[in-house]
């Protein structure tokens, strides 16, 4: 099955703090990948250079064939086809893309935010339909048919008209997360989803993104949740000190664990 995210000797650091140390990973398309791990280890940071939130300092990161913010030169691309990757300006020829460029890029990775995010002057409707006008240029009427069906999908069809100070917490992650959809984007990530709800909302989430995950959706997704990542997850990765400890299937990594420090951090959430 081809790579959907390919994330090849991935650093990045804030001041003199090195938050991803050299990260590979593959997903492949229509499979869940759920990032577990530590505060500080680095899973948010990642995500957010998925979509280019955050530059790298070195290496390089692909969805569906095309680099993320950045178009590579002639030598770069010799060195992939060759096989010995390399990454960074130092592989030779990463030209940062055009703001423009960039954020027509993000419309195909969507992302969910642990605290919603949603715009709180805006309806829930409006703030389903204000990306598709604004970066897609489709016309409303379409925006909006695509919102309601979506709207219904994550079980909120009669919310469209709130605005968000008037739904719980789980019903706002519920419109980010169709908020997201609109753009119809090639890849979902989730940055801790549920850790902002109170503990009785969290199951309405996750339920959502378990229908995702059942209709073939490609996502990677950072969670403490350690029930829905044996549940739903094709991979789980385990992350600490800026590092992939240890990743493989379910039942591999969460029960059968092969380092200490993926030991220790489970009999501690477990």
């Amino acid at each position: 099955m081809s790579a959907m995210v390919e994330i090849r000797s991935v650093h990045k650091s804030f001041g003199s703090v090195e938050v991803l140390r050299g990260i590979d990973l593959e997903v492949a398309a229509g499979r869940v990948t759920v990032v577990l791990g530590p505060s500080g280890s680095g899973k948010s940071t990642l995500l957010r250079t998925i979509n280019h939130l955050e530059k790298v300092d070195r290496g390089w990161i692909s969805v569906d064939g095309a680099l993320v913010g950045y178009r590579k030169g002639e030598e770069f691309a010799a060195r992939r086809a060759s096989g010995k990757g390399g990454g960074g300006r130092r592989a030779g020829k990463l030209y940062e893309l055009r703001e423009r460029e960039i954020l027509k890029q993000r419309t195909g990775i969507g992302f969910v935010f642990q605290n919603f995010n949603l715009f709180p002057h805006l309806t829930v409707l409006e703030n389903l339909v204000e990306a598709p006008l604004a970066v897609q240029r489709r016309p409303r009427k379409e925006a909006e048919a695509t919102a309601r069906r979506l709207l219904t999908r994550v079980g909120l069809a009669e919310k469209a008209d709130a605005y968000p100070r008037q739904l719980s917490g789980g019903q706002q992650q519920r419109v980010a997360i169709a908020r997201a959809l609109a753009l119809e984007p090639k890849l979902l990530l989730f940055d801790e989803p549920t850790s902002a709800l109170d503990p009785e909302l969290v199951g309405e989430v996750l339920d959502v993104i378990k229908d995702l995950a059942h209709q073939g959706t490609t996502m990677i997704v950072v969670t403490h949740e350690i029930g829905f990542a044996r549940e739903v997850a094709d991979t789980v990765v385990f992350m600490d000190g800026g590092r992939i400890v240890e990743q493989g299937p379910p039942a591999q990594v969460l029960d059968h664990p092969r380092h200490e420090r993926t030991r220790s951090f489970l009999s501690k959430v477990l």
